[in-house]
């Protein structure tokens, strides 16, 4: 039986489970942080010993936070297919919700899916009625996702990451 090394709810959707994260997930996103086209592509790959880092930063961001990212498992299987939840490191000014899928996992609309259950449970149980999204202006793909989220961009960049565009999602939609 897998440990929780966060106090993360579990959340479900209709095809996920939402959960915190494990020990057995650092292997898939060490692979995804080191070598995911989409990571090179955006200048992110990070070396194995900071992807370890990055893991426990994220454990550590539920335990300073209350929140942090959920790892994504579709019903029925183990295997992670990515991660969805807030973030706010020490120099961010708001509240991010964040996606990553792992490949393979893209184009089944999960990073919507489950960031509507992300917000959602962001507004009715921390408080929130505004988080954003500090998306790459080249990165179309999660800049559809933010749409789909009801997201839009207010023009700014982001002051930590100047390439990336500010989306504000303002309380829960109807």
């Amino acid at each position: 039986m897998a440990i929780a090394l966060t106090s993360a709810p579990v959340l479900e959707t209709e095809r996920l489970i939402l959960r915190g994260p494990i020990q057995s997930d650092l292997p898939e996103l060490t692979r995804f942080m080191t070598s995911s086209p989409r990571m090179h592509a955006q200048g992110e790959t990070v070396s194995k010993e900071q992807a370890w880092f990055g893991f426990l930063t994220g454990v550590g961001h539920w335990q300073w936070h209350g929140f942090g990212f959920f790892t994504l498992v579709e019903h029925g299987r183990s295997h992670p297919v990515g991660r969805v939840g807030l973030l706010k490191h020490s120099n961010w000014p708001e509240v991010e919700l964040a996606w990553h899928l792992f490949e393979g996992a893209e184009g089944n609309g999960y990073a919507t899916e489950a960031g509507k259950a992300v917000r959602s449970w962001a507004y009715q149980a921390h408080g929130f009625n505004r988080l954003v999204s500090y998306i790459a202006c080249e990165n179309h793909r999660s800049q559809a996702v933010a749409k789909r989220l009801g997201a839009k961009t207010d023009g700014r960049r982001a002051a930590h990451e100047p390439d990336a565009e500010v989306w504000v999602h303002l309380s829960e939609p109807l």
